[in-house]
């Protein structure tokens, strides 16, 4: 789980620096009305990468009558539908509360009760081929320095053995394939109570326990963090200015002056921005190529995981229609975020999280969710919402991805192949905040006196009449560049509000193929809410024996998905002819004088 990010230097100041990037492009204004995307069947592919893969933080409900089942892991319905409908063969994340399961300890029935239902669904996507994120977080009463589960461990020995002696059994003995994540969102008050210092002390005792269990057993347990709210955070307050300070970077440098593993690296990434993972740094360089020199400098391997550990559709407020009402919108903004995830050279991700949180506690996030339930009503299965059926989109996705490019600002194509089918799916995403987005992405290639010019519209509350076209640039005194951004910005909110009303058009065109083919094609738009049937809305052939052209018309927050699936050859019928009948046989008649021979040789 994660609360609404906290407040620095003001709200809206906050949204501009840490809700971050969106590309810029060369020319908003020659975005065209019909779009086109040709893909030759015979061109080069490479294996799907797993980040376009099904992946999901396994949380939900938040509380659960029975205390003996995780109070933050979703239903077992939902956690059902998933796995019969998409299995577990991919990454899901699982946050394993230490407070939560010592509490029972002194009800041994009780307490081996709620390990078993956690290592239940561990145990199902271990043996699914599945690999678990097993985040560990929660201090124990008596262990922390404060009377809080939130609290930093105070008796760091106690807590290294309980934290060794659950590692032993899931990946020494059990053999689990887990990878652990020390605590989630330490930089959040609500989240970690304790500072820097208090942090590195926890992870080093949890990576000395690593590193020993590797000795004793010779068995590679791997171990990540900070899993911070956003990559640049720290405990400490910084923004996107200062990468050097971020925990991550901090975290780094602390495990190679004290020889600790570091296997992965995590953090959260809530954004309505398709491209976040795409934000540049002062350096000139985005900040997912900054991490990896970082690696470099500090002698870890630097193609090292780099994992988003949450991430979902966000925006300016905590419980948001477009996750329940609206939930198309949410729907149509995963596969733009994937998409450039993948091209940004993020490796994995687990979508946060399965099912919507029931108890709205201040500052809990509520309806994040792909399920969705009736918290008066916490027996009930509840629903699927638009964007599970997004998920079961790209699970039906082939085995190989092509290299074919297509570029639009908010048009998106993925198409893949396997080895008697192709699939092309195409999603049409308006970020509602792409503007401001787009000004937060620029920020970090102003000078300081620029950027503080920058700030000091958004605390005047003039951004937005600057942004919707009511304040002239020319009576600003701002420098030529920073005018450029905001004229930019202006021009991409005029479009993003256009389009996000309009349909647009495109034809998809296919060749390099000589068979018949039986198009499936699935649509997901504002036609769907909940509970919404997953099933072809057409169903046809194709004859790919000339170059074939499929016209389409996207609405805004859409995502269609075309399957084309090879038909067997047609065998035609032998011609049998009928049989003649034989000619009839007539008996012979036999003589009254042969009769009596025979007879009396018989005799």
């Amino acid at each position: 789980m994660i609360k609404r990010l906290p407040i620095i230097l003001g709200g809206v100041l906050l949204y501009l620096i840490s809700f971050l990037s969106f590309s810029p492009a060369a020319s908003f204004a020659q975005i065209p009305e019909e779009l086109e995307f040709s893909l030759d069947l015979n061109s080069p592919v490479v294996s799907l990468p797993h980040i376009y893969r099904s992946s999901v933080d396994l949380s939900g409900r938040g509380k659960q009558r029975d205390l003996t089942y995780p109070q933050t892991l979703a239903s077992t319905d939902a956690l059902a539908a998933w796995q019969a409908d998409l299995g577990f063969r991919n990454f899901y994340r699982i946050q394993y509360n230490l407070w939560e399961i010592q509490r029972l300890v002194n009800d041994q029935a009780s307490y081996q009760k709620l390990l078993s239902n956690y290592e239940e669904i561990i145990k199902k996507i271990s043996d699914s081929g599945g690999t678990v994120i097993l985040d560990l977080f929660g201090t124990p009463d008596g262990l922390g320095a404060v009377l809080d589960k939130n609290s930093a461990p105070h008796n760091l020995k106690i807590y290294k053995e309980l934290v060794k002696n659950t590692i032993r059994k899931f990946s020494c003995e059990k053999k689990y394939n887990i990878w652990y994540e020390v605590w989630n969102a330490p930089d959040l008050g609500d989240f970690f109570l304790g500072g820097r210092a208090e942090y590195f002390n926890l992870y080093r005792v949890i990576g000395e326990a690593v590193n020993e269990l590797r000795r004793e057993t010779k068995i590679h347990i791997p171990l990540g963090g900070p899993s911070v709210s956003a990559w640049f955070r720290n405990i400490e307050p910084n923004n996107i200015l200062l990468p050097e300070r971020s925990l991550i970077y901090e975290l780094i440098k602390y495990c190679y002056s004290y020889r600790l593993p570091l296997d992965f690296i995590s953090w959260h990434a809530y954004s309505s921005d398709p491209a976040e993972e795409k934000q540049d740094t002062i350096y000139n360089k985005p900040f997912v190529e900054l991490i990896r020199e970082w690696l470099t400098y500090f002698k870890f391997n630097s193609n090292i995981p780099l994992l988003v550990d949450e991430w979902s559709f966000d925006g300016s407020a905590n419980i948001l229609a477009e996750r329940a009402k609206f939930a198309y919108i949410s729907a149509s903004y995963i596969p733009g975020r994937l998409k450039n995830m993948y091209e940004a050279g993020i490796d994995y991700q687990t979508y946060f999280c399965l099912e919507d949180f029931g108890d709205n506690q201040v500052g809990a996030i509520r309806n994040l969710g792909i399920f969705s339930f009736d918290p008066a009503r916490p027996e009930n299965k509840g629903y699927a919402k638009a964007n599970y059926n997004v998920w079961r989109m790209f699970g039906l996705l082939g085995q190989d991805l092509f290299t074919a490019k297509f570029s639009d600002e908010f048009v998106g194509v993925i198409s893949t192949k396997s080895r008697d089918y192709f699939a092309v799916l195409i999603y049409n995403y308006i970020d509602p905040q792409a503007a401001m987005n787009y000004i937060s992405h620029n920020i970090v290639y102003l000078n300081p006196a620029e950027q503080k010019a920058i700030i000091s519209i958004v605390k005047s509350d003039r951004m937005k009449k600057i942004i919707a076209g009511q304040l002239n640039l020319a009576t600003l005194r701002l420098s030529v560049k920073t005018k450029g951004i905001l004229s930019r910005a202006i021009e991409l909110n005029i479009l993003a509000n256009k389009f996000s009303t309009t349909n647009r058009k495109i034809k998809v065109s296919l060749k390099g193929i000589k068979d018949t083919y039986a198009l499936s094609k699935y649509v997901m738009d504002s036609n769907c809410s909940r509970n919404c049937e997953f099933k072809p809305s057409v169903e046809k052939d194709v004859d790919f024996n000339q170059d074939y052209v499929e016209a389409m018309e996207l609405s805004p927050y859409s995502v269609q998905l075309l399957i084309f699936k090879k038909k067997p050859a047609e065998v035609k019928p032998v011609e049998v002819k009928p049989e003649e009948k034989p000619a009839e046989v007539k008996p012979v008649e036999v003589k009254p004088a042969i009769k009596e021979i025979n007879n009396a040789e018989n005799k």
